[in-house]
């Protein structure tokens, strides 16, 4: 294995270090190496043609290593090894006891190994930049320094078998050192509320989401539920800046939470738990939904709070009954209202508040939990029917139900009255996206998980294109490491994996997303199957779509391609081939959110096709003075300067 190493250095050739940055780890063990280089899109390849070499502790060294990494290789050094004594890494004979690290991307953040470990102190080359080191001894953990047109970075010790058990922010050390991701994805939806951002700049927070990968927005829409100037205007002003810079905002609504005035102008209408006492639950205030009166009157408010805004779409997240304890806690467990009472005695013969007293009996207890399920459905279709008459008026409205998994986690369904298998016969004759939650419950398991997530899905429906995974990005209740949220590579394991999995990932929430990750976070969501250097010409096949880095005018497919910044092209699903050619076309689509399926070049025009489940925003480098989609003429509301939007659905656009 060592001679062959050595071989297949000298084979490599120099051109490949300009190619497409993928890796290979010089090892029949390769540990979690490719979890961690595959989470931001790194492509696994031989040694023959990668860019990123990974040379495991104790690997034999090789003379050309230097000047390899002069020509444009990243060597990433683990442990101990005579490679690593040659770049000016040395162990001393003393020994430290690792267990925290500090890291320069979250000096602050606790980082707690699982399994702490003795290992020897090592001295630096001089000009090592040190990423990361032991809390207490300031032993250095993680350095590098880039060298030529590469670069070396040195760990102590292996990055672990999931790839974030101890250096959580090395890809952001090995982007510092020059290696940038070269995929990413435009396609992100993340969830906000506006209590963490009252006082920014919403212009600034706008571009910053979308450099980020964001698309699109999921508003905390109860705030704004009774109108006020001042909380009106800045939602006014939020929507304008995300339009702008080419982001969607949906009304994200968390009945039967409705608002804090409305629960206390209407006591009469409060739900109730097991202990027959109103249920404010948490930051939660439920309402009565099942009350005729109390429907009527929030209906009434959803409808006039989505027409006194430019939203384009609406959330219905979360609509079922508390709490993930169940039965086990009547104190949170609801609905117990008078009407849910007296429609159960009716069906099924008993008061259900008596299965907190006198009737634990197990038929009982099925028998109400199935009765809830059966309401939480019926609540769930009222909604949808009511955000569907939105629709009369605002045709390109997108429709996003979201609801917690009860696959993976099947004790949902009693625990709160979640039963998908119920609502997802809705995909195929109403337009609407299934937003998966991902519970609690899982959050400490790896995050391969969201395979397993989505294959238990497959039965329920075929419109697998509609399933989206939500993803909490939170502090955790269970015993985790090494961060207590996902962060750095845990975080970038987490959103790659779901982004496999499903047709479309959201975080929750935007604020939970920690300043180091932004960078790298949309290349974690970037799914691409192949990418493949043929002569001048890069193959790459994505099932939904890339941006990739790229510098000047290219040809996609042979021809110029006009859906680019001039530092990165968006391409749309499928195989395509990319090489440097032409120029710039003259009229260019800098960013777009819709799912593209083709463009192309003409003169002072662009045709383009698209399919959107709700209205698409194009930013364009100029003024458009002609628009037509599906052959007739369209006048585009603008979205902001140099930004237009276009019709829900799929259509053929030519602008001029």
């Amino acid at each position: 294995m060592r001679s062959l190493i050595s071989l297949l250095l000298l084979l490599a050739p120099a051109a490949h270090a300009a190619s497409i940055p993928s890796f290979s780890v010089l090892s029949d063990d390769q540990g979690g190496w490719p979890l961690l280089l595959e989470s931001v899109g790194f492509i696994p390849q031989p040694a023959t043609s990668a860019r990123i070499f990974v040379l495991r502790s104790g690997a034999a060294g090789s003379p050309e290593w230097p000047e390899r990494v002069e020509n444009g290789a990243f060597l990433i050094l683990e442990g101990d090894s005579t490679t690593a004594e040659a770049f000016g890494f040395q162990t001393t004979k003393e020994n430290v006891r690792v267990a925290s690290l500090q890291d320069v991307h979250n000096p602050t953040l606790a980082i707690i190994w699982e399994k702490g470990l003795e290992l020897p102190r090592s001295e630096l080359p001089p000009e090592a930049q040190v990423f990361a080191k032991e809390r207490w001894t300031g032993a250095p953990m993680m350095a590098g320094f880039r060298r030529g047109k590469g670069a070396v970075l040195w760990v102590a010790v292996s990055c672990g078998e999931r790839g974030y058990e101890r250096f959580p922010y090395l890809l952001q050390a090995l982007a510092d050192l020059g290696m940038d991701p070269p995929f990413r994805s435009t396609r992100l939806w993340a969830f906000f509320d506006s209590s963490y951002r009252l006082r920014v700049d919403l212009d600034y927070f706008a571009a910053r989401w979308r450099r980020a990968g964001i698309s699109a927005l999921q508003v905390a829409a109860w705030h704004f539920y009774d109108p006020d100037p001042e909380s009106d205007a800045y939602l006014k002003r939020l929507i304008a800046a995300c339009h702008a810079n080419g982001i969607l905002v949906y009304a994200w609504l968390e009945l039967p939470h409705v608002s804090g005035r409305f629960w206390d102008d209407h006591p009469q209408w409060r739900e109730k738990t097991g202990t027959l006492q109103d249920a404010q639950l948490d930051w939660r205030k439920l309402m009565n939904l099942e009350n005729p009166d109390c429907f009527r009157a929030v209906a009434a408010g959803v409808d006039a709070l989505i027409n006194r805004f430019d939203w384009d779409g609406v959330n219905l997240a979360e609509l079922y009954f508390e709490s993930l304890e169940g039965l086990a806690n009547a104190s949170r467990f609801t609905p117990m209202n008078d009407d849910v009472r007296a429609r159960f005695r009716k069906e099924g013969g008993f008061d259900p508040v008596e299965l907190f007293a006198t009737r634990k009996d197990a038929a009982s207890q099925r028998a109400f939990l199935d009765f809830r399920a059966k309401l939480a459905r019926e609540m769930q279709q009222q909604w949808l029917a009511e955000i569907e008459k939105l629709r009369h008026a605002r045709n390109y409205l997108d429709i996003v139900l979201t609801h917690v998994d009860d696959r993976l986690d099947t004790s949902m369904r009693d625990a709160i009255g979640a039963d998908s298998a119920q609502l997802l016969p809705l995909l195929e004759h109403q337009n609407l996206t299934f937003l998966v939650e991902d519970p609690a419950t899982v959050w400490n398991e790896a995050p391969q998980r969201y395979a397993e997530i989505a294959r238990r899905y497959q039965p329920l429906t075929p419109r697998q294109d509609r399933l989206a995974i939500d993803l909490n990005i939170v502090d955790r209740y269970q015993n985790v490491y090494p961060t207590k949220q996902q962060t750095g590579a845990e975080l970038f394991e987490v959103v790659h994996s779901a982004a496999g999995a499903f047709a479309r990932v959201a975080l929750y929430f935007e604020n939970s997303i920690l300043k180091p990750d932004l960078a790298l976070l949309p290349a974690s969501a970037a799914v691409v199957t192949r990418a493949q250097v043929i002569g001048p010409k890069l193959m790459i096949d994505s099932p939904r779509g890339v941006a990739m880095l790229w510098s000047g005018p290219a040809l996609v497919d042979g021809a110029p391609w006009p859906v680019t910044n001039g530092s990165e092209l968006i391409l749309p699903a499928g195989a395509h081939s990319v090489e440097p050619g032409g120029t710039l076309p003259d009229l260019r689509v800098t960013s777009f959110n819709g799912g593209l399926t083709s463009a192309e070049a003409d003169g002072h025009s662009i045709n383009l096709s698209y399919a959107a489940s709700s209205r698409t925003i194009a930013i364009l480098n100029r003024q458009p003075s002609h628009v037509e989609v599906d052959g007739a003429a369209y006048t585009p509301e603008a979205a902001g300067p140099d930004a237009i939007f276009l019709p829900r659905g799929q259509h053929i656009v030519t602008i001029e």
